[in-house]
């Protein structure tokens, strides 16, 4: 809670329509579940004739269930959407990240710094042996 009262406005009114989206949605998803649950349930004789009630109905429970999956579709975007905001506002978890991995980095040019060294030193060492052979040999 305090991460969000040091937010910009900008930021604040950007998560409030988040909360405001997920409210909206999970809303229709349960109004449009509960309507087609109501319209599951068989009346009794109305003025309009049993067949025509039943396309009715199944019109409305098609409209109904589209609305669903429209609803759950904008969950789906807010969840992007929230992913992006984190992603592209979260400045402190990215300067860790990139802290973290140039320590990594620097532990790994320090390791090769030694490994050279040292093969820079047997290097040295058996060319000097060679040197001393060809110069100490009678072949020269």
């Amino acid at each position: 809670m305090a991460q969000q009262r040091a937010l910009p406005q900008s930021k604040e009114t950007l998560l409030q329509s988040y909360n405001k989206r997920l409210k909206d949605d999970v809303k229709s998803i349960m109004d449009n579940f509960t309507e087609i649950i109501k319209t599951a349930k068989i009346e009794d004789e109305t003025q309009v004739s049993r067949a025509t009630q039943g396309e009715q109905d199944n019109y409305e429970m098609h409209v109904r269930a589209a609305n669903i999956v429209r609803a759950g579709e904008s969950l789906m975007k807010l969840v992007s959407d929230l992913k992006q905001f984190l992603i592209l506002n979260d400045f402190p978890s990215v300067n860790e990240a990139v802290d973290q991995r140039n320590q990594q980095l620097r532990a790994l040019q320090e390791e090769c710094d030694r490994k050279l060294i040292a093969l820079r030193d047997e290097v040295s060492i058996d060319l000097y042996e060679l040197e001393e052979e060809y110069y100490s040999s009678r072949y020269r």
